[in-house]
C-alpha cells in the first residue's frame, strides 16, 4: 500500500490486487522505525497515525536469568539526526487499512479486494496479468507488476525467481495479552528483548483496539513440540507465567504459531516484474526490521519506477533498485536479525556475560550508543544502499 501510494503521488495510475476480502486484522509487524516514519511523513501519513499508535523512544535488553536490565537505548538521543526520534508502535494491518481508506478511492488508485493473481505473461510493452475475482477469471494489461504478496509470493514464483536462504528448525509462538505488564513490572518498556538460554522472549506493546492495549510476546518453540500441544490454553498460561509471574490467569487475546525464515530473492527485478517487501526478503522478527525494510523497498522502487515511466530515467534504474535493496536486505536486515537471535538464545554462560558486557558498554557511551541505534533503525542500510550503483 505504501509503494502504491508513493507511485500514485508521482502521477502513476495503480491497481492493487489483494486476495483477501478486506485488510486482515492479524498481529503481525507493529514497529515503525524513525527512518520509516520520515518516509511516511513525506507522503503525509506520519502525523495522521502518531495519535493512533504508541510512541516508544526507549527499548531495553533484559537478562531473564538474573531478572536484570542489561542495557537501554533511548532514541531521544538522536534528535539531532532523526526527524522522529522514536519508534511508533502501530500495527501493520492498521497502516494498510488507513492508507486504503483515505487514499485508495480514486480511479487512478484502485484497490480490489478478493482478487488473486494466477498468471503473468510478459508482452512487448507490458505484462498480461491473469487473476481470479468474484466474477471469475479475468485479464488486465499492466506496464509493470510489483509483487508485494508475502513470503510465499505468487508473483515471485510465477517469475521463477529463487528464494535463497534457510528456514529455522524451531518455530515461534506469538501471544497477545490485555494484562498490563508495564504496570506489573516497572523494568519493562514498550519494547523489550529478554535473553534466556532456554527460551528467549521478544515483548512489546501495541494499542490494540481498546485500552489498555495489548502486550505481544514472541517466544521460540522446540522443533519436537506440536501445534496442538503449544496451543493448549494451559501450555500458553505456563509460558506467560514462566516469564511474567502474576496472581491469576492471563487474558489471552490472540495466539499464533508460525515458521521463521531468513531468505532473500536472487533478484528483485526480472523484466517488468519487480519484488518488494516479504516477497523479496523474509527474516526473523527480532528487531522489527521486516515491515520497515519492505517499506524502504517500496519507497525506493516507487521513485525509480516513476522516473522510468515518466521518461526521466533509463530502464536500468530498475536494476539499480534491485541491487540497492538486495544489498540492504543481505548486509543489514538479514545480518542484524540473525545476530539479534544469537544474542537472545546464547547458552554458554561466559559468552552470554561477554555479550552483555559489550552491550552495556555500547549503551553507556554516547557515540557507540548512537552508532548502535543508527544501525538498528536501518539508517546505515539506507546510506550504504544509496551508494550502490
Amino acid at each position: 500500500m505504501v509503494c502504491a501510494l508513493a507511485l500514485n503521488r508521482r502521477g502513476i495510475p495503480v491497481t492493487v490486487f489483494e486476495q483477501e476480502p478486506a485488510p486482515v486484522e492479524d498481529q503481525r509487524a507493529a514497529s515503525l522505525h524513525p527512518t520509516t516514519l520520515e518516509m511516511l511523513d513525506d507522503l503525509g501519513v506520519t502525523e495522521k497515525i502518531i495519535p493512533l499508535g504508541l510512541v516508544s523512544s526507549a527499548y531495553r535488553f533484559h537478562d531473564r536469568v538474573s531478572y536484570s536490565v542489561v542495557a537501554e537505548f533511548d532514541l531521544d538521543q538522536m534528535r539531532d539526526e532523526f526527524r522522529f526520534p522514536f519508534v511508533l508502535q502501530y500495527e501493520q494491518y492498521k497502516l494498510t487499512a488507513s492508507i486504503a481508506a483515505e487514499y485508495a478511492n480514486a480511479s487512478d488508485f484502485d484497490v480490489r479486494f478478493s482478487h488473486a493473481v494466477t498468471g503473468l505473461t510478459e508482452t512487448a510493452d507490458g505484462v498480461d496479468v491473469e487473476f481470479i475475482s468474484p466474477g471469475g477469471t479475468e485479464h488486465v494489461q499492466a506496464s509493470y507488476v510489483i509483487g508485494c504478496d508475502g513470503g510465499r509470493s505468487t508473483v515471485r514464483k510465477l517469475a521463477d525467481i529463487e528464494f535463497e536462504g534457510f528456514t529455522y528448525p524451531e518455530r515461534f509462538i506469538k501471544i497477545a495479552t490485555s494484562f498490563d505488564l508495564g504496570v506489573a513490572n516497572p523494568k519493562v518498556a514498550f519494547r523489550n528483548y529478554f535473553s534466556d538460554p532456554n527460551e528467549w522472549c521478544n515483548l512489546f506493546k501495541v494499542q490494540g483496539k481498546r485500552p489498555p492495549g495489548l502486550w505481544r510476546a514472541i517466544m521460540p518453540i522446540k522443533a519436537e513440540e506440536t501445534d496442538e500441544a503449544v496451543l493448549d490454553p494451559e501450555a500458553i498460561e505456563q509460558r506467560l507465567q514462566k516469564f511474567f509471574p502474576k496472581i491469576g490467569r492471563y487474558d489471552v487475546e490472540y495466539v499464533n504459531v508460525y515458521a521463521a525464515h531468513q531468505r532473500v530473492a536472487a533478484t528483485f527485478r526480472k523484466g517488468r516484474v519487480l519484488l518488494a517487501g516479504d516477497s523479496a526478503h523474509v527474516n526473523n522478527p527480532i528487531g522489527g526490521m521486516g515491515m520497515n525494510g519492505g517499506i524502504h523497498d517500496g519507497i525506493n522502487l516507487a521513485d525509480k519506477l516513476a522516473r522510468v515511466i515518466h521518461g526521466e530515467g533509463a530502464d536500468e534504474l530498475l536494476d539499480v533498485y534491485s541491487r540497492q535493496r538486495r544489498h540492504a536486505a543481505v548486509k543489514y536486515v538479514q545480518a542484524q536479525t540473525i545476530a539479534n537471535k544469537r544474542l537472545m538464545e546464547e547458552r554458554d554462560p561466559a559468552v552470554r556475560q561477554t555479550n552483555f558486557d559489550e552491550l552495556r558498554h555500547t549503551a553507556e557511551n554516547a557515540e557507540t550508543a548512537k552508532a548502535y541505534m543508527r544501525r538498528a533503525a536501518l539508517a546505515d542500510s539506507l546510506r550504504d544502499a544509496a551508494a550502490v550503483t
